[in-house]
């Protein structure tokens, strides 16, 4: 019996330690894309000021380098999405929630800019 309660503490313990890899796993693509929808976010508001001098050109670049960064952490958020859609069941933790935060509202920043850069380009 002693030994089927180190059996089983054991298993539990390789469990916990299964569960906390997976929350430093969701926590370090959280800091990823919460890091490139930053940069798109910044790219965006930076576009508007551009714009706001009357460099449209600069304003354009801005505008792609935000739609690149905010790209590639949709490329983070559609990974942990598939994963899911597979079968593999993923533990949210609240660094992943606010990165989902962070992204919407950069996408959002964003689709804004280049609305806000046309009424500055038709002026």
């Amino acid at each position: 019996m002693h030994n089927s309660n180190v059996v089983i503490q054991g298993l539990m313990l390789l469990g916990v330690k299964n569960m906390l890899d997976n929350i430093d796993k969701m926590t370090e693509i959280a800091f990823q894309i919460i890091l490139y929808a930053g940069n798109g976010r910044s790219n965006a508001m930076e576009a508007i000021q551009e714009a706001k001098k009357g460099n449209f050109e600069m304003a354009d670049k801005l505008i792609n380098r935000a739609s690149d960064e905010l790209a590639k952490a949709h490329d983070y958020q559609t990974k942990l999405i598939q994963d899911e859609a597979k079968g593999n069941q993923q533990l949210v933790n609240i660094m992943l929630v606010h990165s989902q935060d962070h992204l919407m509202t950069a996408i959002t920043v964003k689709d804004l800019s280049i609305e806000i850069i046309e009424l500055y380009r038709n002026k």
